[in-house]
């Protein structure tokens, strides 16, 4: 599988201009190559992507509008077209149904103020005796080697957040590393929530709400920006200590889901969750909403897969509308508060005397399902023999390039709501 490994880099003064070239060299290249590509479609005229990459970038050095291209890395203005094609790949096989998940949106133009980036493969870039990364036409790149890098990189994505920190992400190919294997039974249902981040077997994981706690902060710099005059340097300054701010809370969540997957995975054998509709549920809960998006659920949710996908444990969903909270994990009665007014209930009395801890029932009922679910999975995939009929999938790499869908079509398209499974407040 692939991965990906994401370290600080140093760029010194004269490297930081050569990365701003290359950054609105790529950008460029591909906003021409999007535009060829539209004007191409109206007209009805059929255009390949070679004669794309040959319009925008070997043409385009010749004229004096676009000599300036010439001055970076072909490799980098290549990789920019070819990321153009994964978009365009990627909405035509959402739209087909062919590819699963979220439905994509058609490539968007992109702006000087969006994250900067360029991508490379390993004819552009290399890693030197003296631990840098030497990029083409950028020089050598001082790195901070938080972990070693467990194999050779393919490609390498130098970034720019908006905060002014430049980062490098090496895409490197690992085979999976199973953990030892527990008992069968020492497995675990997840019942995920507000109150209470997530509520396990014999153990709850409490809600850090980073975004809570740094909102008065947030607020703070949001009013001396809004206060700064459009184009003042103070406003530039303003605005990169704003997105310090948003960086900072981007960062606790993402080290507070790594070490809570991380545990998980190793205390357990097999892992069930709830196929939640985290969209709808921000939508449905109004001034919660916030509240909704500070637990990042959907990111927790992926990094557990694919942590369970590497380190060899089972991992089964459960159905969005699988009353959890409802079922009398006693009797299998549904009885449980249900709707938006139920939310209040925490514990509830079934009539057959047993008395429930809303989210402690949950989640045994999300474990009983949960194990149904992934022993139908393995039958699928083992003959009589007990030999695997069909590879087993592993989670996808997370890619640099992609596309948001249109606002509009979101709504239009967006599933209905679950309204017969709510997580605790």
């Amino acid at each position: 599988m692939q991965l990906r490994y994401q370290y600080r880099v140093y760029p010194s003064p004269g490297q930081r201009m050569a990365l701003a070239k290359a950054f609105g060299c790529a950008r460029l290249v591909w906003n021409d190559a999007l535009a060829l590509r539209k004007r191409a479609y109206q007209d009805g005229v059929a255009i390949s992507p070679g004669d794309v990459a040959k319009r925008v970038t070997t043409v385009a050095k010749k004229t004096p509008q676009r000599a300036f291209l010439s001055e970076v890395s072909a490799v980098v203005l290549q990789q920019s077209l070819r990321d153009l094609d994964t978009a365009y790949k990627n909405f035509f096989e959402s739209v087909s149904g062919k590819r699963k998940g979220p439905k994509a949106g058609p490539p968007r133009f992109k702006k000087r103020a969006s994250r900067q980036s360029i991508r490379v493969n390993r004819n552009a870039f290399s890693l030197t005796q003296k631990r840098r990364l030497y990029v083409a036409k950028v020089g050598d790149l001082k790195v901070r080697w938080s972990r070693e890098l467990p194999a050779v990189p393919s490609s390498v994505t130098v970034i720019k957040t908006a905060a002014g920190r430049y980062f490098a992400s090496f895409v490197i190919e690992v085979a999976a590393q199973p953990l030892p294997v527990l008992s069968e039974d020492q497995d675990t249902g997840i019942d995920l929530g507000l109150s209470s981040f997530a509520v396990l077997r014999g153990r709850v994981i409490a809600s850090p709400r980073f975004l809570r706690q740094a909102e008065r902060r947030i607020r703070k710099a949001q009013r001396e920006l809004a206060r700064k005059r459009n184009g003042s340097a103070n406003r530039r300054k303003t605005r990169v200590k704003l997105a310090k701010a948003h960086a900072r809370v981007a960062n606790r969540r993402r080290d507070f889901i790594e070490q809570e997957t991380t545990r998980i995975v190793r205390e357990n054998q097999a892992v069930y969750v709830e196929d939640l509709y985290v969209k709808g549920m921000a939508v449905r809960r109004g001034r919660r909403g916030k509240s909704v998006g500070d637990q990042a659920l959907g990111a927790f949710t992926r990094t557990l897969e694919a942590k369970c996908a590497r380190f060899g444990r089972g991992f089964a969903k459960v159905g969005r509308w699988f009353p959890s909270t409802q079922l009398c994990s006693a009797c299998g009665t549904v009885e449980g508060p249900k709707g938006l007014a139920g939310l209040k209930a925490r514990t509830w009395v079934c009539g057959c005397g047993a008395v429930h801890d809303r989210d402690a029932n949950a989640e045994h009922n999300i474990r009983a399902e949960g194990r149904r679910v992934l022993a139908e999975g393995r039958s699928e995939r083992l003959n009589a023999r007990g030999a695997q009929v069909r590879p087993v999938p592993v989670p996808a790499p997370r890619v640099e390039t992609g596309t948001r869908r249109g606002v509009d079509r979101a709504k239009a398209e967006s599933p209905a709501p679950d309204t017969r499974k709510e997580p605790g407040l």
